[in-house]
Parts: C-alpha cells; structure tokens; sequence
C-alpha cells in the first residue's frame, strides 16, 4: 500500500483553507470501491525494491480488502479492528490493527477519501493540499498521532481532476512505498526506481 526527497515540477497554489475539503469531496466513491494498484517498496536492506500487485477495496465503513495477486496471491481483509491476512497454502492469521500503524493509516485515508469524510481525514492528519483541484494536484498528509508518527512520516497522493493516481508512503526510517493506482498500476516498470515512478505520477 507510497518519495522521499522528490518534489513535483509545477506550481502548487496558495489554497483557501477549504480546498482540501472540497477535493475530499470530489474524490467521493459509493462502496464497495474498488481499485487496481501496483506497489514498489523502497527499502534500505535491500538493493532492489519490492513489487506487488493487485487490488484495493474499500467495503464501506472501516473496512478494506488489500488483494495481492503477484509476485504472489495473498489477501490482508481489515475490519472491526482486526487485520486478517490469508495466502495461499497457510491458515488465515489475525492480529489487532493497533499492532499495525502503517495499516491505521492505510485505513484512515482510504476510508476519508473514498468516503469524502474531510473531517475524519483532518482529525487523523494535518493536510496540505497543492494544485488544481480540477487538474493535477497534490494532497500531504501527515499524521497527528506521535505513536503513528514513529512508523509512518508521511503520505503523498498525487492525482488529476477526481481521480488518484498515485500514494506515496513515507516511513520514518527512510523506507518509501509507492503505489500506482488504477489504470496507472498496469506501467509499473519491471526495474522501477524512484525518479521513474515520480514522473509517471506527474504524468510524465
């Protein structure tokens, strides 16, 4: 489930203190919502970043299902404060969500944006919004809860018009995890690096 260091090349402008909000609610989606994504996980025990992909839901409620059909099939279902993972071949394993901060946040933004909830989403994060809410633009968050905030840095979406294109997670050790989203997940590259992927987000 998304880069440290990089910045976009256009002109973020000086939003009205409602912008945000008002792109919250145009990237509404009546659930179940569905979406393709491929993730590359830049991480710095390893010389090549990890790459899966397959397909994100969101239930309604606080309830989402992260598919992963390669490298290989496994399925981590979210729900009732409880993340339960399934592969192929194992017993399903269930642990709470507080055990998971990074999947918090996951739960947080996913639910807010699909679900237009701006407060949830301003309760759970500060919020810098940068753009053209009716073309390209970006939204920071950052998390509010210092427990989060050990794990979990940052997270950039970047999209065009009421569509996301792209989450960018920044951990607050250095890892990077960045997903394509929708029609853009199927050009995630066989070798990706982090300047490749950041002008695909920017529609380069």
């Amino acid at each position: 489930m998304l880069l440290l260091g990089l910045t976009l090349p256009w002109q973020a402008s000086a939003s009205a203190p409602d912008d945000g909000a008002a792109l919250v609610r145009a990237l509404a989606r009546p659930a179940p919502a569905r979406t393709a994504f491929a993730e590359a996980r830049f991480m710095a025990v390893l010389e090549q970043p990890l790459v899966v992909s397959g397909e994100m839901a969101w239930l309604g409620g606080d309830k989402l299902e992260r598919r992963v059909d390669k490298p290989r099939r496994e399925t981590a279902t979210i729900a009732d404060g409880e993340v339960t993972q399934q592969r192929d071949g194992k017993k399903p394993r269930s642990f709470s969500l507080k055990r998971a901060p990074q999947l918090q946040v996951l739960v947080d933004s996913f639910v807010a944006l699909f679900g237009a909830d701006a407060v949830r989403l301003r309760q759970a994060f500060t919020l810098e919004h940068g753009g053209d809410a009716a073309a390209q633009w970006t939204l920071t968050l950052t998390p509010r809860d210092a427990r989060v905030a050990k794990t979990v840095a940052r997270i950039r979406i970047d999209g065009y018009g009421n569509e996301p294109r792209c989450m960018q997670m920044e951990e607050a050790d250095g890892d990077v995890a960045i997903d394509l989203l929708g029609p853009l997940a199927a050009k995630m590259p066989p070798a990706p690096t982090r300047e490749a992927l950041a002008a695909l987000c920017r529609g380069g």
